[in-house]
């Protein structure tokens, strides 16, 4: 998704400096993505997973780890208790 819209991005001509950053909140995903010797024993997992590692490796995205507390994503992906639901929506 990130490097499909840094390409749609540099075709209206806008310049990509640098790597995309990519905020997760999964610290497997960080430290395996940037372990290039480390392998997946999932074989359903192991497109995706060899296109994020390309991905990195090529300077395109780079991979963030940000605490549940503070990632926004999760009002749409996860049930939240109320408190933390308006904590997240708020500026």
């Amino acid at each position: 998704m990130v490097v499909g819209l840094r390409f749609l991005l540099r075709s209206v001509g806008v310049p990509m400096v640098g790597p995309s950053t990519l905020l997760v909140d999964n610290e497997g995903v960080v430290a395996n993505a940037s372990m290039f010797a480390s392998t997946l024993k999932k074989k359903h997992y192991a497109i995706s997973f060899h296109r994020v590692r390309e991905s990195v490796a090529a300077g395109h995205v780079a991979l963030a780890h940000i605490g549940t507390k503070f990632n926004l994503a999760d009002i749409l992906t996860k049930p939240l208790d109320k408190q933390t639901f308006v904590a997240l929506r708020s500026p």
